[in-house]
């Protein structure tokens, strides 16, 4: 994945455009939406292969500077808390709120607060967003314990850093995680 902002090095923006947009109509790189390209992955059987959603948002922030969290269902499927696979993938940030549309993939960004967006791109962010998904009657031992396994020791440690960001019933969740070994 890659935004014209990287090739500024070696060329004006304008020849840059003009280049990348050679390269589209050839076939050598595909556009995935305005300002994002890729190299095209082709399977022998299923042909042509679409990039992920997380590559697809980081690309995104990186064009347009922003700080990116995944949310919702997509977190907790991250996380393994959830098998259920969200069709669109949501992403908290800190630029502007956009729906982004790529094959049958839609990744939708919103615009959140500062505090959501401390902890963003840790594992704290995201487990925070996923527990706040599920909701506290859902974090059963089961999941705990799957996080215990999933998670290695040294990144739950971790969690505690970021405590005082989790709402107060996240607390004896991220205490527990990051004490017990697995």
């Amino acid at each position: 994945m890659f935004v014209p902002a990287d090739f500024l090095n070696i060329g004006s923006r304008q020849a840059v455009d003009v280049a990348l947009h050679r390269l589209a109509r050839q076939g050598t790189i595909r556009r995935l939406a305005r300002g994002v390209y890729d190299f095209p992955n082709e399977h022998p059987v299923l042909g042509p292969l679409a990039p992920s959603a997380e590559n697809i948002a980081r690309a995104l922030a990186g064009r347009d500077r922003t700080r990116l969290q995944p949310a919702g269902a997509y977190a907790a499927n991250a996380l393994g808390l959830s098998d259920q696979v969200p069709a669109k993938a949501v992403f908290l940030t800190d630029g502007p709120a956009r729906k982004i549309t790529v094959g049958a993939t839609t990744i939708q960004l919103r615009r959140t607060t500062p505090k959501n967006m401390e902890a963003a791109g840790r594992l704290s962010g995201l487990l925070i967003q996923a527990l706040r998904e599920l909701g506290k009657e859902q974090v059963t031992q089961q999941r705990r314990d799957h996080l215990k396994r999933t998670i290695p020791a040294d990144k739950r440690r971790g969690l505690l850093k970021d405590l005082r960001l989790a709402p107060a019933w996240m607390h004896p969740i991220f205490r527990e995680l990051a004490a017990e070994e697995a």
